[in-house]
């Protein structure tokens, strides 16, 4: 058996075995992460902690400002753009990051005071904030590179170890001072700061400029009008659980809360899967292979499809588990919340060929869209029916925006006169009706075991049929080099 698995990995593709080691990465990472949680939130207090969810709720915003995202798909889009000059590019990329950040700072120094009051947080903590926005960066330019040439050996070992460096100093620090929170928030600073001073300086030996006015216009172009779609999606991911805190309670806050915590587990497998993804799509386009991209596809529709099942199948038992009892009224969200993950994956395929072409003022308009009407049902349907609304109305909001970057993607279609179909349409509609209808039929069966587990056996048995057919979607996707 050992040496069937071993010739079944060296069959794999380079971007299959990137995807599965980036995988393999984040939920090493994730698992260690929560294994630390117990530990920092019993030897620092509730406010201690909670301000160092603060710090990391303020950085998570401000560098969207700083940086621009630079990082994301515009950088991945450029390395094809300027095949012939990426190391410059690069460089010039991470002048242009530093160059904002360092405009933003200099408007902190000129009121540091305000600024404090403004964010909540000490001089020692905005610091600490800074030298992260200085330093994240180059790390991320430098792993959004080794994704992009399926380099995931350097990419593992480098994360695990910042990762475990990050945490296993927090403990130690935090337990060696009174000073819990900047002792926790610069354990964490030190550990990215180490790493991301070091790629700082390789980026800009290899590169050897600052500043590039072809590459810095096109960065401004490209990443400016995602803002407000960057931040839309912090709305999404964020504001559910504030919205219940204040208008149902933070007892019902602590329900979702777990459920979205475990249901966003799958959110690393598909992070992982469309790191990887969004190069191969991008290739295949230059080489004007877009047949190729529909098999791959459809294999990673059913994937996901699959693993979202076995979440919300489990549920109950994933709670017991992970939760304990008290915790088990939860399980009812759960099902939403998990499905959403399907559509967030199916937004992302679609969203690809938008970023392909540059239309990245529709990816605003369409993020910007569900994040209002996020808002807006959140509002209506949380006072009647708690927190379990805000569970569904997450699962509508991302089908509405993967239905309106399906419009999005079809219009690039016609603009760019691409006549056959990069994705399969009909499968992935029939994924996804047949997702929606097995999870209603899971959340009324939940309490019977019986049935609930005969379901779950004749999924399994469906897949066992076609494993051979699904094996074969997943391992089309070949190196585009």
């Amino acid at each position: 058996m050992k040496i069937n698995i071993a010739e079944k990995y060296k069959e794999l593709s380079p971007p299959v075995k990137a995807s599965l080691w980036y995988t393999i990465c984040n939920v090493i990472n994730k698992g260690i992460a929560l294994l630390s949680t117990p530990i920092f939130t019993r030897v620092m207090s509730e406010e201690q902690y909670g301000q160092f969810s603060i710090f990391q709720s303020w950085v998570s915003i401000l560098i969207i400002f700083t940086s621009l995202n630079v990082f994301l798909s515009g950088y991945q889009k450029g390395l094809i753009l300027f095949a012939d000059d990426v190391e410059r590019f690069t460089s010039s990329q991470l002048g242009l990051i530093i160059t904002i950040t360092a405009v933003f700072l200099g408007v902190y120094i000129i009121a540091p005071s305000f600024w404090t009051e403004v964010f909540q947080l000490s001089p020692v903590l905005m610091i600490a904030m800074f030298a992260e926005l200085f330093f994240m960066p180059s790390t991320e330019l430098w792993s959004a590179k080794q994704r992009f040439d399926y380099k995931y050996k350097k990419y593992v070992a480098l994360t695990i170890f910042m990762t475990a460096l990050s945490l296993g100093g927090g403990i130690i620090a935090v337990g060696l001072t009174s000073y819990k929170t900047e002792a926790r928030v610069y354990a964490d600073m030190l550990a990215k700061g180490l790493v991301g001073v070091l790629l700082l300086a390789l980026l800009f030996c290899r590169g050897k400029i600052f500043y590039n006015k072809k590459y810095w216009t096109y960065a401004l172009g490209f990443n400016l009008p995602l803002i407000p779609h960057y931040l839309s999606n912090y709305v999404l991911n964020q504001s559910d659980r504030l919205m219940i805190g204040r208008m149902v309670g933070t007892a019902q806050a602590a329900y979702y809360s777990v459920a979205y915590t475990i249901s966003s587990m799958m959110m690393l497998v598909m992070t992982a899967i469309n790191n990887s993804l969004t190069p191969y799509i991008y290739k295949s386009i230059r080489d004007g292979k877009t047949k190729d991209i529909r098999k791959v596809a459809n294999g990673l529709v059913v994937l996901i499809a699959c693993l979202c099942m076995c979440v919300m199948a489990f549920a109950p038992e994933v709670i017991y588990v992970f939760a304990g009892e008290k915790y088990m009224d939860a399980i009812y969200v759960i099902p939403p919340i998990a499905l959403s993950v399907l559509f967030i994956f199916l937004y992302s395929l679609f969203s690809t060929i938008e970023y392909y072409y540059e239309k990245t003022k529709w990816i605003s308009t369409a993020t910007c869209i569900c994040a209002v009407l996020n808002l807006i049902l959140n509002f209506v349907f949380i006072k009647i029916y708690g927190y379990y609304a805000a569970g569904y109305t997450t699962l509508i909001c991302y089908i509405f925006l993967a239905y309106v970057h399906y419009l999005f993607y079809r219009k690039v279609l016609s603009e760019k006169k691409i006549e056959s179909e990069i994705y399969d349409i009909k499968l992935i509609l029939a994924v996804s009706v047949g997702t929606i209808v097995l999870m209603f039929a899971l959340v009324v069966v939940y309490k019977n075991v019986l049935i609930r587990y005969l379901m779950v056996s004749i999924i399994v048995l469906i897949a066992i049929v076609n494993k051979n057919k699904i094996m074969n979607m997943l391992l089309a996707v070949k190196n585009k080099e």
